[in-house]
This record gives structure tokens, sequence and C-alpha cells, in this order.
């Protein structure tokens, strides 16, 4: 199952839907109502619902029966999937051989850092920053694992049993602000850059979080190019570490670190511009697409 948050141009509230194929979006809110189940409008809150899964199927087996909530997707605009973390963990150098373009140790343990949840951010949005606060912006391919779960203390066996779901996700760096402030919050945590979407791939659809392709194509060169494979801890070894430590709850992002090819470390630097065009793509999850403006 394939969900979002979306909105459309008769003024209505924004809605969680599933995307049930390439051109229709059911408005889970309507069809659940007629159906007589009760689904909340915001993602965040669904995934905190007892039986959230079953609740979604039901609204859209009604759905499919019915015509009701059914929406053309050329009549929507998507927004973030999630668009209300609590809260938003990164993991950093999590790909051996960015760590290596870097020159930086490979970790013994998972390096953790958070966004704000100010800096979300859905597809087709812009990304947008202030010139005299940075002029170093990067980019970065990312599978993003949202939790599904209130998760706290988890074994690595049953970690996966705490995910929703993932997302594609471009973790946006000032590197000027990153490596200038001695830690890496600002740099990462400017509004918009946390660009996310365009759906949130439920678990049951992805067969192995682990061996998916992913790359980043600036203005339609592609940067980078890698595999989830190249992982050093997996989606199950970052929800089990980071539960040790704080409460992770449903609708929670982690962002699982970016291969190598960031436009920093390659010559000459291949940094964000104005009117740049960003997009990050995971094989099976989709393509992220956002435009760049700064001023």
């Amino acid at each position: 199952m394939r969900l979002g948050q979306y909105s459309t141009t008769d003024g209505a509230q924004d809605w969680v839907g599933a995307k049930t194929d390439d051109r229709t979006v059911v408005n889970l809110v309507e069809a659940g109502a007629a159906a007589g189940v009760e689904i909340p409008r915001e993602s965040t809150d669904l995934l905190a619902e007892w039986e959230w899964r079953r609740k979604t199927e039901l609204a859209v087996e009604y759905a499919e029966q019915t015509g009701v909530g059914v929406r053309d997707v050329d009549d929507v605009d998507r927004l973030a999937p999630i668009t209300d973390p609590e809260k938003v963990v990164c993991v950093g150098l999590n790909y051996r051989d960015h760590a290596e373009e870097g020159d930086n140790p490979i970790p013994d343990e998972p390096v953790l850092f958070s966004k704000f949840p100010t800096t979300v951010t859905g597809p087709g949005s812009t990304i947008t920053w202030d010139p005299d606060l940075t002029e170093k912006v990067d980019y970065e391919a990312e599978l993003v694992v949202v939790i599904g779960r209130e998760t706290r203390r988890v074994d690595r066996e049953d970690a996966f049993d705490h995910v929703a779901g993932y997302l594609v996700g471009n973790d946006v760096s000032a590197r000027d602000l990153q490596h200038g402030d001695g830690q890496w919050v600002r740099g990462k945590s400017l509004d918009t850059f946390a660009p996310i979407g365009p759906e949130l791939v439920t678990t049951d659809e992805v067969d192995d979080p682990h061996d998916l392709d992913i790359w980043a194509e600036v203005n339609g060169e592609r940067l980078q190019e890698s595999s989830t494979s190249s992982l050093i801890f997996g989606v199950d070894d970052l929800v089990s570490f980071c539960s040790q430590a704080f409460t992770l709850k449903p609708g929670d992002l982690i962002f699982t670190g970016t291969p190598p090819g960031v436009g920093v470390y390659r010559e000459p630097p291949v940094l964000l511009d104005d009117g740049d065009s960003v997009t990050i793509g995971i094989d099976g999850i989709g393509e992220l697409t956002n435009d760049c403006r700064c001023g």
C-alpha cells in the first residue's frame, strides 16, 4: 500500500489517502466515513491507530466497490506523506564509501543527529535558502524509515515489527554551516531541508529494504548511484539502536544515510543553485523531485 497526504483546490482540509494505481488516489477519510470506519486526516494520527492497516484496507475496499472517495491523481496535490513527525532522526556516515570519500573513519556504531520537523516538505515543493546564511547547499539521497508503532528498547530481531514503511528522502545540507559549526544540527535543519515522498510504501510491498537501488540526479545528471545493500547499519540495526536511547513514536522518521557522490566531495564540487532541480530515486519506493530557490 502507498499512503500519502493530499489536498484539493476546493478549499477542503488536507486528507490522508491511498494511491491505488498510477491514476487513482482514495480519500481514506471520506471512504472510511462512508464505510463506518473512522480514519483521521493526518497520516501520523492514522499510524497511531489500533489496526491502522486493516482500517485502511477496509476504506480502500469500500472505495473500489462504490466509488466513494476515489480521486484522479491529476485533481489532487501531493503533500509530504508525513506532515508532522515528532522526531526526524538522521544517521551519518552509514555507507562505507561515503565515509571514505570525506576521509572519515568507518563508525563502529550508528552516528546520530537530528533535523527539526520544520525541515519536512513534500514532493514538488521548493527547497529554499538565504544566500546570506549559506552558500554551500548539497543533496543527499536517502532511504527513510517511518515508524509505525511506539518503540522503546526493541531487540534487533523484532525491529521490523515497528516499521510502517519507507520513503524517498533528501537530507539537504548547508555544508558551510555543518562543517563550520562543529556540529550538524543547524546546517541540516534549515526550513525545507528534508523533502520526503512521494508516498509511504508499507513494509509488505518491500521485499528487502537492504537491496534497493538508490540514486540522485541534479538537472538530469546522475551524481549518486548505489544500493542500500551497502548500508553499514541496516534498518533493523538503526531502529533497535535508536530505541535503546529514546522512544520512537508512530510517524517518526529515520533518514538512514547517504551513499557516495554528494556534491561537496566531487571534483570540482557540485553544489545546488537557484533554479536547480533535484531528483532522488529508490527502486520500488519511487522518485522525489524538488526545485531549488536561493534568495
